[in-house]
């Protein structure tokens, strides 16, 4: 009888625990290889980023436009945001700020429209890569790398007052400690008083 019931026991535990590992297994982040990674060489080190084209169309594939086109080879990154360096914002962020420049550039694409986080349910957490803009649908070349989490940056966060948010639209997947060298580069008012050369930008065709 005593058997029976151990038996029985056991098969109760063992499929409890069949089924935990298999919603877990389901509910478990994996890497997606179909989305295509982009390599940035800087002066100062290599970060890979992966443009989500499934979540973020429209921004991901003008970010892959400039890379495929070869303008962003010799861009830079210009502007360092850290806590220390904005003395006035009282809603404050980390972030790294590059692409063809402050100035408009003639290599400079279309803007493209502002695909939101609430849209894309890409949030601007740490390694998160999204677009620099002035009035929502002004995006076109610029782009910045968060530091940390920066929920202000997500669609209804208030650092810009618009409530629109940044769009988001992929993450860096290695080279953190390349972009917190970037942020620790000497500044004035934001500005590198030295930019961060970007060598080239081009797709990764690794694993």
């Amino acid at each position: 009888m005593k058997l029976k019931y151990y038996k029985n026991f056991f098969t109760v535990i063992f499929t409890f625990a069949f089924f935990v590992l298999l919603s877990c297994s389901k509910n478990a982040p994996t890497e997606n290889t179909s989305l295509p990674k982009v390599i940035l060489s800087t002066e100062l080190g290599d970060i890979i980023i992966e443009a989500d084209t499934i979540n973020a169309p429209v921004t991901a594939n003008n970010f892959l436009r400039y890379v495929d086109n070869k303008l962003f080879d010799n861009a830079s990154f210009y502007r360092v945001v850290r806590i220390d360096n904005q003395p006035s914002d009282s809603i404050k962020i980390e972030v790294i700020q590059g692409g063809l420049g402050f100035d408009e550039s003639p290599l400079s694409l279309p803007p493209i429209i502002h695909e939101t986080t609430e849209e894309t349910g890409i949030l601007h957490l740490d390694g998160t890569i999204s677009m620099a803009r002035n009035e929502p649908g002004s995006a076109s070349s610029e782009f910045f790398i968060c530091i940390g989490n920066q929920p202000e940056l997500d669609y209804s966060g208030m650092r810009n007052p618009d409530g629109q948010g940044f769009a988001a639209f992929g993450k860096v997947i290695k080279g953190m400690n390349v972009v917190k060298k970037i942020q620790s580069q000497k500044d004035k008012g934001q500005m590198l008083i030295n930019p961060v050369l970007i060598k080239s930008a081009y797709r990764f065709k690794g694993k």
